[in-house]
């Protein structure tokens, strides 16, 4: 007990008799295990500190320290083989032993709220979760800008109308006239020029509403900025209100930027409607563009933009309306004037398109709204395409045997003898059904097939025909404005001829169907 007490035992080596595989192994295995604890601590810390995220960092800190606690007990021990020092083995378990318990005590508690942590399963359902609910999001984004689109188009529904009023009339007088004055073959070209015109006046206007009212993504491309000016001026010019001025400063429409024509047309629209209804009065509806380099702002990048200012004389807006001017369904318009989507939208569509919008208004004295777009090289104009067929055209399709599916009766002739003037055979067929009937007792080369009929619908017809003939070529006449419907049955190479189409637009729409062979 003496000894005991006075620490004068001898080292572990004695105990072991001196025995030399014993004190290797003993000494080998301590070194192992002591090695390995201490190189868990590193990698604990290691993580705590690079993921300061995680949750329980504390007791990770804790578990570091007790595991380099065990480590040192074993390099005691492999001391104490050789050495008597028990003094400080009792310190280093002493130490060991406080970590150990106090991780103990800390660790218990957090139990709940360890198992309370979402498994890989549940953080998998959460995400399938998001996905599907962002997907959502998507579409009801989507079915916010359609909704807006449908409201701009409804506010334009009388100055269209009344336009469209018009064109028919000149092509009625015309055609009337021609009719009265057959032989008159210098009068008869001069009339039915100006019915031509007033045609592609009434396909332009259609055109433009088919596009704003067509569902599509946004695509981003370089974009001559005064086409869609062009088209909105003509557009203005027949709509709104006499009494508002429209005023044109668009000197640097030349350069190029890069947007989705479709959702910039719309924007511009957008911004003139809510400036007409801000001057119920009449006043000056100002739209302008100007080059700017944008730099050391928080919205957009360092850089050249184009900036399309629309301008009006009217009401003007409170400071806490112009803060809230972006956000959807904010609007001070009466129920049933406004969804609040309009400025929203524009605003969604500068910044998709790498840009930014401010607004600059004073009430009494009228606001501007300004679309900042990035500069784009590359924008080509917009070319006009002849109306009639080129002689290589009549070379290239002579003998093309055609069958044309239509339920018009009208538009099957018209459209046949376009094609017979081609050098074209036809055959044509009023339904879906019939065309398919034909199919088995003719073999034409190409179907010219119309959309929006009873029964089957142009997809059906193609999806039926091709079934029975894969080596026949398809090209759809239509006006119908989703093309989804038409693209999904070609496998998204659907040749679409947009009516009322031209000879040259007749005869490209065919060229290229016959050029797509697989």
């Amino acid at each position: 007990m003496r000894e005991f007490i006075g620490g004068g035992y001898a080292p572990h080596g004695y105990c072991l008799l001196w025995q030399p595989w014993l004190v290797w192994t003993m000494a080998i295995s301590d070194t192992l295990i002591a090695i390995a604890y201490f190189s868990i601590p590193v990698v604990l810390v290691t993580f705590v500190h690079k993921r300061r995220d995680v949750a329980f960092g504390r007791v990770f800190w804790l578990f570091a320290l007790f595991i380099t606690a065990c480590g040192l007990t074993h390099v005691a021990a492999l001391w104490n083989l050789w050495h008597g020092d028990y003094q400080l083995e009792a310190i280093i378990k002493a130490i060991t032993a406080a970590a150990s318990v106090l991780t103990a005590v800390l660790l218990w508690p957090l139990l709940p709220q360890a198992l309370a942590l979402p498994s890989p399963t549940h953080l998998r359902e959460a995400n399938e979760a998001l996905r599907a609910e962002i997907a959502e999001r998507e579409k009801t984004e989507a079915a916010l800008i359609q909704a807006r689109k449908m409201e701009a188009m409804g506010q334009l529904t009388g100055g269209i109308a009344h336009d469209f009023n018009n064109l028919l009339q000149v092509v009625s007088g015309s055609l009337d006239l021609i009719a009265m004055h057959p032989g008159d073959s210098e009068r008869v070209r001069h009339l039915a020029d100006g019915a031509l015109e007033a045609v592609d006046r009434g396909h332009q206007l259609t055109s433009q509403l088919l596009s704003f009212s067509r569902v599509q993504r946004i695509e981003l491309k370089p974009v001559r900025i005064a086409d869609p000016l062009a088209r909105l001026r003509g557009l203005l010019t027949r709509t709104i209100d006499p009494s508002v001025r429209l005023v044109f400063e668009t000197d640097e429409a030349a350069h190029g930027v890069l947007a989705d024509v479709v959702q910039l047309e719309l924007a511009l629209l957008n911004l003139a409607l809510n400036a007409r209804d801000a001057m119920p009065g009449g006043g000056q509806l100002t739209i302008t563009t100007r080059n700017h380099h944008l730099q050391g702002r928080d919205d957009v990048a360092d850089g050249d933009y184009l900036g399309i200012t629309v301008t009006d004389t009217g009401t003007g807006m409170e400071p806490e309306v112009m803060a809230r001017v972006f956000e959807p369904f904010f609007t001070t318009k009466p129920v049933g004037r406004g969804s609040g989507l309009g400025l929203s939208m524009v605003f969604g569509m500068a910044r998709q398109s790498g840009g930014t919008v401010t607004v600059d208004s004073t009430v009494g004295e009228g606001s501007s709204v300004t679309i900042f777009l990035r500069r784009a090289e590359g924008a080509e104009p917009e070319l006009k395409i002849s109306r009639g067929a080129a002689p290589t055209d009549r070379e290239q399709l002579a003998g093309l045997k055609v069958l044309i599916v239509d339920d018009e009766a009208i538009v099957r002739e018209v459209v046949a003898e376009m094609l017979e003037e081609l050098g074209c055979s036809v055959t044509i067929a009023e339904n879906g059904a019939r065309a398919l009937e034909l199919l088995e007792s003719t073999v034409p080369e190409l179907m010219l097939i119309d959309f929006a009929m009873p029964g089957m619908n142009g997809a059906d017809v193609a999806r039926a025909a091709l079934a029975r003939r894969p080596d026949l070529r398809i090209a759809f006449a239509t006006g119908f404005a989703q093309s989804d419907v038409m693209d999904a049955a070609m496998d998204g190479k659907a040749i679409l001829l947009r009516k009322p189409f031209a000879p040259s637009a007749l005869a490209d729409a065919l060229r290229r169907a016959m050029a797509d062979r697989t």
